[in-house]
């Protein structure tokens, strides 16, 4: 059994009912009134009512202008990397068309999805990197058109950095909306020119991912993502004071998110727990990272590596990171995950950023199942079937006895007219 060197409280995997009530009347809002109630919403929720809430072509190229261009040149960097790594997915995803018994020709088409709204988070923090993992990631795809909506600034318009990687990543549209009243005006077209999308994606708050979860079977969703998590295994190779900066850089997303050491090393749990204060006190962010460490942080000694796979695997968490000797053996054993950092080389901030691979992940243990966003979220796989006249025979007389054997009378004889049909001039079959 593992030693907890420090234990935090459970993370909470369920929705507050006050908040699924309140997004409820919400939603139900939006679609009645549809303009009017998201007005209403904006207005009093984030003290944002302008004649339109969609950005104008000017508005973005002034914005821009104001981006330093060394900053733009680390955006276009990222842009670069996710670019590249979205399409080399893309590139594996092939259509297929197949002749599995004689004239029966079974195959599927790789169709995109044609509309897509990308909720870009701007509460605490302007997650400028979210643009290019939800936008970017949709028009490699193929989306024919990609809305984007995130939170207005308290001046009323969005964070130029943020603007400039939306635009750079396609946006189609880009609207100053943020929280369940953009969800909503993206899933009934609440707003005038803003026709229904067919998907939403991007993380959020409480009530953006229980917006995502009452809107789903409205619209597709890609995951609903509760608050970022990372899980670190080391062992006696690591360095203290860079783990406990790992864990609590993750824990800097906000007070709700879990940060677990697993070590074969006591020693280094121990060096870990002593670094944190002094890492925390240091940061501007410290409040935020300290709350989040002291209620969700976990520290947890195990006896060998084998232990610490199994123990990894039970919290599948949303980020892994592996500061250990022997990454390839971890790699090849570990299993639950939603992204995986190999060796002290990188960390979690790495794949938020800059590497490429995209930072919409499961969390809450949906790792258990499901993998991240990535370019085949937003592409349909169609499947087709075509016989020939013999085939139609063959697989209608397996229906027809199979629809019987059902009491689907209706599917037995929709085989049996096409058995009769085209068994007549065929001998043998």
């Amino acid at each position: 059994m593992p030693e907890y060197l420090k234990s935090g409280r459970e993370a909470g995997t369920t929705t507050d009912p006050a908040v699924q009530a309140r997004v409820a009347e919400m939603l139900g809002d939006i679609s009645a009134r549809g303009e009017t109630a998201v007005r209403d919403f904006s207005r009093a929720l984030d003290h944002h009512d302008p004649p339109s809430f969609r950005i104008s072509d000017d508005t973005i190229n002034a914005a821009i202008r104001h981006v330093a261009p060394e900053l733009r040149a680390h955006i276009d960097a990222a842009h670069a990397s996710v670019g590249a790594f979205a399409r080399a997915q893309l590139a594996c995803l092939q259509p297929l068309e197949v002749e599995i018994a004689p004239g029966q020709v079974l195959g599927h088409r790789l169709l995109p999805v044609r509309s897509v709204g990308a909720y870009i988070p701007g509460g605490r923090y302007p997650l400028i990197s979210s643009a290019l993992m939800s936008i970017l990631t949709a028009k490699t795809a193929g989306v024919e058109k990609v809305v984007a909506m995130t939170a207005p600034t308290p001046e009323g318009g969005i964070h130029p950095p943020t603007l400039y990687a939306m635009h750079t990543a396609g946006a189609d549209e880009i609207y100053a909306l943020g929280g369940v009243q953009a969800l909503g005006a993206l899933a009934y077209g609440a707003l005038k020119g803003l026709e229904p999308v067919d998907m939403i994606v991007g993380a959020g708050n409480a009530f953006v991912a229980e917006a995502k979860r009452q809107l789903f079977g409205r619209v597709g969703i890609d995951l609903l993502a509760g608050p970022t998590e990372v899980l670190v295994i080391a062992d006696d190779t690591a360095d203290a004071r860079t783990v406990a900066i790992d864990l609590l850089a993750q824990a800097e997303h906000g007070p709700t998110s879990p940060a677990v050491l697993i070590t074969t090393s006591r020693a280094l749990g121990m060096a870990v727990l002593e670094h944190i204060p002094a890492i925390v006190d240091s940061w501007p962010t410290g409040d935020v990272a300290g709350q989040a460490w002291a209620d969700l942080g976990v520290v947890a000694v195990v006896d060998s590596p084998e232990e610490a796979v199994e123990l990894s695997d039970a919290y599948a968490s949303e980020h892994l990171q592996l500061q250990v000797a022997d990454t390839v053996w971890y790699e090849e054993r570990l299993r639950n995950y939603g992204t995986v950092f190999s060796g002290e080389e990188t960390t979690v901030a790495y794949g938020d950023k800059a590497t490429g691979t995209n930072h919409t992940l499961p969390t809450n243990g949906a790792a258990r199942y499901t993998g991240g966003l990535w370019v085949g979220s937003f592409i349909r796989v169609c499947t087709f079937q075509r016989l020939s006249p013999e085939a139609s025979v063959r697989v209608g007389r397996h229906t027809s006895a199979i629809s019987t054997a059902e009491r689907m009378f209706g599917h037995a004889a929709s085989a049996d007219i096409r058995v009769e049909k085209y068994r007549r001039p065929m001998i043998n079959i």
